[in-house]
């Protein structure tokens, strides 16, 4: 890990509370207007400012500029008002805050998780452009998709979920510019999620993530100017998109895929009122599978950003998933909420209409 940088404008306090965290290992104090610049190899660091003014911020941004690594965990101690400080952290890019006068525990317990976190976040983006790559040079080179392929790439998403957990799934497949990519990947973390709140054993969940993965395959054979074009699509591309689940249904139909996860290929435009596409399937004609995938296709839809569109936080989407009473299984969207909060900690306080 390193040792931890502490930065303040005060040297005795400083001292106080590195020996107040000695327990976490060892630690280098710099003083913010000393005008050397501190040495790199820190692993982690904490500021201590109490007069953050407009100078001191800038010197700060300085500092972090020169020393912090990407990804490095860095805790931003408050002082006076909180949402002043809080709006300078965010400015500072600080991983996490705590207030000045927290015990020595607190800090300590802080510093391990957010080091955690960051661990495990570089593990998300590894895993996430290791399968985004294998998705790439498979599912979208114009080779034909076999069992085989999606059992590998639905394993490689899997793992990512067991290892780093949803959240930070989402946050690393969140940076890739290719929208299908993103989606098709964000569909699969979250419906491997999904399995797992409903208990599912391990066949169903391979299942229903391998479903995930594949149920955009037919975008492949949308055109790429309609696939990524840089606003909303005019009626006529969009009669173009919506050929998608037919035409990923013609790629499959005869490579040996079982009816179900076909369904879900085909259907997962589906709404239970008849307002869907491309059948306008109602009710009871609208399998368990296609509904698990509809619902985790909408959420990532929403939570997604698209250069029309602002992304939505995980209660806005989930609202809207919620809101969906009729068009959408109401169960199985009572279901998934245990994924929208473990997606994003701030949805807790989500509250259901129904």
């Amino acid at each position: 890990m390193g040792e931890l940088l502490l930065i303040t404008d005060d040297i005795h306090r400083g001292r106080r509370l590195a020996r107040d965290l000695g327990a976490f290992g060892s630690c280098r104090i710099h003083d913010l207007y000393d005008e050397a610049t501190p040495s790199r190899g820190a692993g982690l660091i904490v500021s201590d400012v109490e007069g953050l003014n407009s100078e001191a911020l800038v010197l700060m941004r300085r500092i972090l500029e020169r020393v912090r690594d990407e990804g490095m965990p860095y805790l931003f101690l408050v002082h006076g008002n909180v949402a002043r400080a809080e709006a300078q952290a965010r400015i500072l890019g600080a991983t996490a805050t705590l207030p000045v006068n927290a015990s020595a525990r607190l800090v300590t317990d802080k510093l391990a998780q957010i080091s955690g976190q960051t661990r495990s976040i570089a593990t998300g983006e590894r895993q996430a452009v290791q399968a985004r790559q294998f998705f790439a040079e498979t599912f979208f080179s114009g080779r034909a998709i076999t069992i085989a392929v999606a059992d590998t790439g639905t394993e490689l998403i899997i793992q990512a979920i067991r290892d780093v957990g949803i959240h930070d799934w989402v946050q690393a497949v969140q940076r890739f510019d290719d929208v299908t990519h993103q989606h098709c990947l964000l569909v699969a973390g979250l419906a491997a999620a999904f399995s797992g709140t409903l208990g599912f054993g391990a066949a169903d969940r391979h299942h229903l993530a391998k479903a995930a993965l594949l149920h955009d395959v037919g975008k492949t054979k949308i055109p790429t100017a309609i696939l990524n074009k840089p606003g909303k699509l005019d009626v006529a591309e969009m009669a173009v998109m919506r050929t998608h689940p037919a035409e990923g249904y013609a790629m499959l139909v005869n490579g040996g895929f079982d009816a179900s996860l076909l369904a879900v290929v085909r259907s997962h435009h589906e709404m239970l009122d008849g307002s869907g596409y491309p059948d306008g399937l109602r009710g009871a004609e609208i399998p368990d599978l296609v509904r698990l995938v509809t619902i985790c296709d909408i959420h990532a839809a929403l939570i997604e950003h698209r250069p029309y569109k602002a992304a939505m936080d995980a209660a806005q989407a989930y609202a809207i998933l919620d809101g969906m009473a009729g068009r959408l299984d109401a169960d199985l969207v009572r279901a998934f909420r245990p994924v929208a909060v473990a997606f994003d900690p701030a949805a807790k306080t989500l509250v259901h209409s129904s």
